[in-house]
Formats: structure tokens, C-alpha cells, sequence
């Protein structure tokens, strides 16, 4: 049965009870006197109640009390004494107990309302979704469920229309609101060659697309998943609240027993009174508070940021992000754009260009991209090579008309030598943060490629504000120390670790973690290591290329900023929880005395009605805190510096 049902049983039936307490001192009584109360409380205490017992009776057998103890001893306590007082002919307590259980009951009520409030997050991703598509089949474009959309599709998308799935465009254009998925509240333009995520909405151009992910691994779908096991994780401070329950249930059932026994045997009040109290403690000192502290606050904060474009994956993530002290960033596609383009070529350019494209063709080199499009752009067919090899950390060689040629990075240098010449066009290059490969055939080097990946227009801005935090800045990259340090000088960074080969990038992770909490953000694909090695580990999400499984938070915008505002959040988040604890306990502990009746004497006293609906409010206030999450305002810079 429903934790709402249930409450509206125990409200009905509880009613003649509370008007009964209220008019008795009139001299109007309820019908059917005690008998009737006994049966209406049997009911609740059956119906209504049972989950508290089932729940507490399981705990007990387990040598374990938790939340439900309390309210379990507390109501059949003063059901019980209930039926003993009735067969004497004394004051029975069965109101007591009857309200109770209605208000732990409307605490619950409030508290399943406000999560529901709190989780609202995935239910409008979710309602994002498209429908159906419009597919191009055959050469006739017909509408079908989104279900039935298969990878390779063509899709076609009107004015105003959603766009399906994850794709890419290969005919037409449009401005696209891309806002619900990544958070970017200006309009993108997209035209053919582009990604396009499913569920955004396209605003008055027309284009086809083809599809390329459906289904589980959209865009969209990820960010559900994702928020979704972050809503439902724990964060290590929760472990606290679980080991204080352990030790506060125990010592206010000791309090509640020394509670009853102090106005019974030493003060001399009847057992009924004595009763009154010590349930009373058992009520008020219900941590239900204490147990929804954390929990809400992840759900609304974690939603919260994914409306933002920021996800983040679980409670360990957020509490790790509020003790960082230095933010290592790669440097390809997270510092500057990623795109890198050949700007130079000393020597002859037909020849260089020639001999680098043909290598370039078989690599996996993030610079192969950039030689490749220049052979391109000049209409160069590139030879082909045999004996290909990869040459970790320098470069790549093979075998073209029967001579070794090769090409790579300056570490190449140890091998090959060049002239004094080019040895300062080389350093020239360099100091205009521009990346030199090296092209040789034989044992000489025949020529240089300078290629240049600018930083983003925010990344300058995006360091300035982390500095402004009081935390450290480090550059971690494969690319010489000159070509790094002219970026990183670019863009503020505090500090160059140049010539870093891939596999070691996680090394140089731990050895700043001997000295502080650290955090990497990289692209992650190529950092993965790093990413997971890092206390923190921030993914730069490319569009439709989110590596969910390598950081600890994605940055669904590709924007540098997004790790100052990820901080902020998780600062936020992890201060509402401490907050919401705080105050939680606290109000446990300032009860406890008002309702054992030490300032009975000045007329302040709690009875067991009035303990539970103050818990069931203690309950509403902490849910209530969490939700007022959804009204943080995080600003931030938008003109980049």
C-alpha cells in the first residue's frame, strides 16, 4: 500500500480522536468511549503502521535499530499501556499513538512529494525525446516511430521540427536550440559535415541527416542514464549520518527509558504521564531528517546540473570536487580548439607536403588531420608506403620507393640531425606557439611543417576564473616545452609539464597528488588514464562524443568555463548537504530535552501528537532546503578575455 493511502486511512480514522481531545474539556464525549478509540487505533496501528513494525521488528532481529525503531516503540508503547490503562479504568494514550503514526505519516507524504519535485529532471529529459522521424527511404520520405530508426537512415528535418537521433548532416543547414541538452542558451549553427544531437530543435532552415546513434547511445539517452545513477548514489559523507544513526537510535531509546523512569520512580508521576514523556523523546528523536539530507540534495543538485550541460556522475565526485587545490589540463581540444592547421612548410613544399602526407595517411597522430586536409586543400595524391611503424612517442617511418622515410616531433632529434638553419627556423616556429613536425627521407631531414591549434576564445577566461578560486593551474602535454609554454602564457597557466608521452600522463597525476587534490581535464578519449588516475577526472564532451566511462564529470558544451561552474556546483551542493545535516541533528538534540519535560516547570512541554507533526515539519524543512537548490544563480563570465 502507498505511503499516500496510508495516510489518508490513518487521518480518517484519527480524526474522532484529535475532536475527542478537543472537546472532552467541554464535557463532550466521543461515542462508543474507549472501545471506539481501541478499535480505530488497532486499525491504524495494523494498516497503517505495519510497514514501521515489519521494518523495526527486521532491524531487531539483526541486532540493528534504525529510524522506524523509534516511532515503532514509541506508538505500541502507548498502544499497549492503552489496553492495560483500559481494562483498570485509567487515562488511555490510543489518541496518542493514533496521531503519531498520521503524522510520521504526513512527514513522509512531504517527503515523497518534494523527491518527486527533486527528480523532475529526468522526467523532462526524458520528455524531450522525439516521437518519430521522417526517413528517406527509397528515395520516398515517410514518418515512423523513433523505434523503428535504424544507423545509416536519412532523416529529414523541416522548420521548427525535433531532430530524431544523433547524426550527422549531409545536405542542407540550420540554426539549432540546442539548449535542453547541453545548457547553451544561444541558437548553433549547423551545416553539412556537422553533428546534430537527437532532441534538440531545429529553428527555420531545412536539412537531411544521416543517422549515426539510436536509441541507448544518443546523446540524450547518456544524460538520463547518467543522471539518473547520480541521483540514486551515495556520497561518502552519507557513510557519517549512517554511523550517527547507528549510535542515536540506541542512546535515545537509553534516554527515553531513563526519561519515563525519572518522572515515574523519582518524581513520583503516574505511569500514564511517565509514559507521556518518554514517548514523546522516541517521537521527537526520529532522524528522518537525517536520512533525507544527503539524498535530496544529490537529486536536485545533480538535475540542476545537467540542465546546465554539466553531468556529474556520482555523491564521491561532488565531495572530491570541493577539496581540489590544483586543475591539470591537457592541451589539444581542451585548451585550445583541436583543430589544428598547417601554417608553414620550410623546405620543398611539394616534396615535404608529399612525403608527410603519405605517412600521414595510415596515422593516428592528432596532427595527421591537419597534413591531410593541406594535401587536400592542394589537390596532392600522396604516394603509397610500405613497412609502416609507429614510433611511440616520436613519430612514424616506412618504406617509399626503396628508402626509409619518416616523420615526427623533435624527439626524432636524438636520431636524425638537422642544419643550423633550420634548427632556428625551428625555434622560431616554436616561439609563435606553432608545433613543428619533422619530414626526412633517409638519414636526412628534408623539411619542416608548422602547425598551429589555436586556444579557445574562453579558455583565457575560463583559467582566470579557477585562479580567482585560489587554485592551482598546470598544463600536462606531449608537445615541446616552447610550444606549450607559448600557450600556456597565452592563457594564464601557472604551470608547463611539456613532452609528456601519453602512458605517462597518469604518472605525473600521482606525483602532484603527493601534494595536493587534483584534477584532470582532458578530452576523454586519448586521456583516459589520467582521467581516472585524478581525483577529479572533467571530460570535455565534443557534441555527440561524450566519454561517460573516463571522467568523473562531462562538460557537455565543450567549454572551458563549464570546470569553474562544475566547482561552484559541487561546492553548493556538498555545503546544502552539510547544512541540511547540521540542521537535522540539531533540531534531534533540542527536542530531546523539551520532550523528556526538563522546562516542564516553566510550562513547555511536548506531547507525543505535537512530537510527531514537528517531525514530520523537520522532515519538510530539510526536503524543502534541497529543492531551493533549483534557485541558485551561477554567474558567469560570457565575453571571452
Amino acid at each position: 500500500m502507498s505511503v499516500m493511502n496510508r495516510f489518508w486511512i490513518a487521518l480518517i480514522l484519527s480524526m474522532p480522536m484529535l475532536a475527542n481531545m478537543i472537546l472532552m474539556p467541554f464535557g463532550i464525549m466521543m461515542p462508543g468511549g474507549e472501545w471506539a478509540q481501541f478499535g480505530l487505533t488497532t486499525i491504524i496501528m495494523v494498516v497503517a503502521a505495519g510497514p514501521f513494525l515489519q521494518s523495526a521488528w527486521a532491524s531487531f532481529k539483526k541486532h540493528h535499530a534504525n529510524m522506524d525503531t523509534l516511532v515503532a516503540m514509541g506508538t505500541i508503547t502507548a498502544y499497549i499501556y492503552s489496553i492495560y490503562a483500559m481494562i483498570i479504568h485509567e487515562a488511555v494514550l490510543f489518541e496518542s499513538a493514533a496521531l503519531v503514526i498520521t503524522f510520521v505519516l504526513l512527514g513522509q507524504v512531504f517527503e515523497e512529494r518534494m523527491r518527486s519535485s527533486a527528480s523532475n529532471a529526468v522526467e523532462k529529459l526524458v520528455d524531450l525525446q522525439a516521437k518519430d522521424a521522417e526517413v528517406i527511404r527509397n528515395g520516398v520520405t515517410i514518418l515512423i516511430p523513433l523505434s523503428e530508426v535504424i544507423v545509416g537512415d536519412v532523416i529529414s528535418v523541416r522548420p521548427g521540427q525535433k531532430v530524431a537521433v544523433d547524426g550527422i548532416i549531409i545536405e542542407g543547414g540550420s540554426t539549432i536550440d540546442e539548449s535542453m541538452v547541453t545548457g547553451e542558451s544561444m541558437p548553433v549553427m549547423k551545416k553539412v559535415g556537422d553533428k546534430v544531437i537527437g532532441s534538440t530543435i531545429n529553428s527555420n532552415g531545412a536539412f537531411t541527416f544521416r543517422a549515426e546513434k539510436i536509441g541507448d547511445d544518443t546523446l540524450l539517452a547518456q544524460i538520463v542514464e547518467l543522471v539518473k545513477k547520480a541521483q540514486t548514489s551515495h556520497a561518502p559523507i552519507q557513510k557519517l549520518t549512517d554511523k550517527v544513526s547507528d549510535i542515536f537510535v540506541p542512546v535515545v531509546l537509553i534516554v527515553s527509558i531513563v526519561t519515563f523512569l525519572f518522572w515515574y520512580v523519582v518524581l513520583g508521576a503516574t505511569v500514564a504521564n511517565a509514559l507521556i514523556f518518554a514517548v514523546s523523546v522516541l517521537v521527537i528523536a526520529c532522524p528522518c531528517a537525517l536520512g533525507l539530507a544527503t539524498p535530496t540534495a544529490l537529486m536536485v543538485g545533480t538535475g540542476l546540473s545537467a540542465k546546465m550541460g554539466i553531468l556529474i556522475k556520482n555523491g564521491e565526485v561532488l565531495e572530491a570536487a570541493n577539496d581540489l587545490q590544483t586543475v591539470v589540463f591537457d592541451k589539444t581540444g581542451t585548451i585550445t580548439v583541436g583543430k589544428p592547421v598547417v601554417t608553414d612548410i620550410i623546405g620543398d613544399p611539394q616534396d615535404v607536403l608529399s612525403l608527410a602526407a603519405s605517412l600521414e595517411e595510415s596515422s593516428e597522430y592528432h596532427l595527421a588531420a591537419a597534413i591531410m586536409d593541406k594535401a587536400s586543400e592542394d589537390k596532392l595524391i600522396a604516394p603509397k608506403v610500405t613497412e609502416f611503424r609507429a614510433i611511440e612517442g616520436k613519430g612514424v617511418e616506412a618504406m617509399l620507393d626503396g628508402k626509409r622515410v619518416f616523420v615526427g616531433n623533435d624527439k626524432l632529434l636524438s636520431d636524425y640531425q638537422i642544419d643550423a638553419e633550420m634548427a632556428i627556423k625551428v625555434q622560431q616556429l616554436q616561439d609563435e606557439a606553432k608545433t613543428v613536425v619533422f619530414v626526412g627521407r633517409g638519414d636526412e631531414v628534408v623539411g619542416l611543417m608548422a602547425i598551429q591549434d589555436e586556444p579557445k576564445a574562453t579558455s583565457k577566461a575560463a583559467i582566470s576564473a579557477l585562479k580567482e578560486r585560489g587554485l592551482k593551474t598546470v598544463m600536462l602535454t606531449g608537445d615541446n616545452e616552447r610550444v606549450a609554454r607559448s600557450i600556456a602564457d597565452q592563457v594564464g597557466i601557472d604551470e608547463v609539464v611539456a613532452d609528456v608521452l601519453p602512458g605517462d600522463k597518469a604518472a605525473h597525476i600521482r606525483e602532484l597528488q603527493k601534494t595536493s587534490k587534483v584534477a584532470f581535464v582532458g578530452d576523454g578519449i586519448n586521456d583516459a588514464p589520467a582521467l581516472t588516475t585524478a581525483d577529479v577526472g572533467i571530460s570535455m564532451g565534443s557534441g555527440t562524443d561524450i566519454a561517460i566511462e573516463s571522467g568523473g564529470i562531462i562538460l557537455v558544451k565543450n567549454d572551458l568555463r563549464d570546470v569553474n561552474r562544475a566547482l561552484i556546483l559541487s561546492h553548493k551542493i556538498v555545503n546544502r548537504i552539510k547544512l541540511n545535516l547540521f540542521w537535522a541533528f540539531v533540531y534531534n538534540v533540542l527536542g530531546i530535552p523539551v520532550a523528556a519535560g526538563l522546562f516542564y516547570g516553566i510550562g513547555l512541554v511536548l506531547s507525543p501528537e505535537l512530537a510527531g507533526l514537528a517531525m514530520a515539519f523537520s522532515s519538510l524543512s530539510v526536503v524543502t532546503s534541497s529543492v531551493l537548490l533549483n534557485k541558485v544563480k551561477i554567474s558567469q563570465q560570457t565575453r571571452p578575455v
